[in-house]
């Protein structure tokens, strides 16, 4: 078998089919790479770079691909070494790493295929026989009495754990969160009396501060820590980004104010970016995205990593489906995997990419079974999903309004 060509293929599609999380979000972009050979088989993998640059992501794939070509996959750390090594001046970290991720990721699907054992195989075995799931629920939609339906639609489909923002978004108000370390506290008190009212104690909680891209501003330590002793009550699983993504020094110090878990890292690339963060505990819980920290097996690595200081993991998943099933493939790969993000309620982006390979029940996620990723990403899909220019995420600022895109490329 030899590599004879990679190519990029970029869709956008609705972002989700949940109605709370849609209030915010209506579109999603996606970048996934094929890497096709002179056989029937084809590799298939994504990068989530495709959900915020996706008009980026083919140069740079245009760029690893003579790297690719003409080659075989018995050996894919070596392939990925010398796509690492041409970009070593640029794509150490950042967004040459992250598509980089997905190219890593088509080549573990391709050699599953070929040797028909799924990936987690290939990276070392399931160490897990099922893996507690949440649904990522965004923002907290309100008043109270919508955030109670949101809670019912994830148990109703099946969760038995979910997690919601800090602050509020409502469709009049937009999103709106508490800065002062009081009037922070008390805000997320009553949120989480509400939700503890509501569901019971037994029901998996999390909260996540998204405090890395907030318009509103970020928390600093001292509100962090209101914040998160205040909710020490409530038996969460985590609290997510309390603090801004590159605030070192904060997350380590919260680690050591609260016995809240703090989690965090989804935005982290490369073992070196990972490893100056584990170094100094930053985080109970570490959360890499294996279609977004730089490969399966970086993935792998920073899990062994964060267990030997004694922390767990919990994979990020926000792209489409094949990053859905690339963290899962991780995650059952790695020992100290603790729970997963699913997307629930999600659109045909996930949908008719991941088919029946993603198995939940009775709110655990189950080791996929069949070769490779157990993705698919049919010619009727690519027809009817096209992609539309500028329909990335991106933060809100003067010349870039998320919610005007998403209307103007809905109409």
């Amino acid at each position: 078998m030899k590599i004879t060509d990679v190519k990029t293929v970029l869709l956008t599609g609705p972002c989700t089919n949940d109605p709370f999380l849609s209030e915010t979000r209506k579109l999603r972009s996606a970048a996934f790479i094929e890497i096709h050979t002179d056989t029937e088989h084809m590799g298939l993998g994504e990068t989530y770079g495709g959900y915020f640059a996706p008009e980026m992501v083919p140069s740079i794939v245009d760029f690893f691909k003579p790297i690719l070509v003409g080659q075989d996959v018995e050996d894919i750390p070596e392939l990925w070494q010398r796509m690492y090594q041409c970009g070593n001046f640029w794509c150490r970290v950042g967004l040459g790493l992250i598509v980089l991720n997905g190219v890593e990721a088509a080549l573990w699907d391709l050699k599953g295929k070929l040797e028909n054992k799924p990936v987690h195989a290939l990276l070392g075995g399931a160490k897990h026989e099922r893996i507690m799931a949440y649904a990522t629920g965004g923002s907290s939609n309100y008043p109270l009495d919508k955030l109670s339906r949101k809670m019912d639609h994830y148990l109703g489909l099946g969760f038995r754990a979910f997690k919601v923002g800090a602050g509020s978004h409502s469709v009049e108000a937009g999103f709106q969160i508490e800065r002062a370390p009081e009037a922070a506290a008390a805000f997320e008190v009553a949120k989480l009396e509400h939700i503890r009212t509501h569901v019971g104690p037994d029901v998996g909680v999390m909260m996540d501060g998204h405090m890395g891209n907030s318009p509103k501003g970020q928390w600093k330590l001292e509100t962090a820590t209101a914040v998160l002793k205040a909710l020490e009550p409530y038996n969460l699983v985590f609290f997510e980004e309390p603090l801004h993504y590159t605030d070192l020094e904060g997350y380590a110090g919260l680690c050591t104010a609260t016995s809240v878990p703090v989690a965090g890292g989804e935005c982290l690339t490369g073992v070196c970016e990972w490893q100056t963060f584990i170094e100094r505990d930053c985080f109970d819980i570490g959360q890499p995205d294996a279609s977004f920290t730089g490969g399966l097996s970086t993935v792998v690595e920073v899990a062994e990593m964060l267990a030997v200081r004694k922390r767990s993991i919990a994979t990020h998943a926000w792209g489409a489906g094949g990053s859905l099933m690339q963290n899962i493939h991780v995650a059952f790969a790695c020992a100290n995997t603790t729970i997963v993000e699913i997307p629930p309620d999600y659109g045909p982006l996930h949908s008719e990419i991941v088919g029946d390979s993603f198995q939940m029940c009775d709110g655990y996620v189950l080791p996929p079974e069949g070769p490779g990723l157990g993705i698919v990403l049919s010619d009727e899909t690519k027809a009817r999903f096209p992609f539309k220019p500028g329909s990335g995420e991106f933060n809100d600022v003067p010349g870039k309004n998320l919610a005007e895109m998403d209307a103007k490329l809905s109409r």
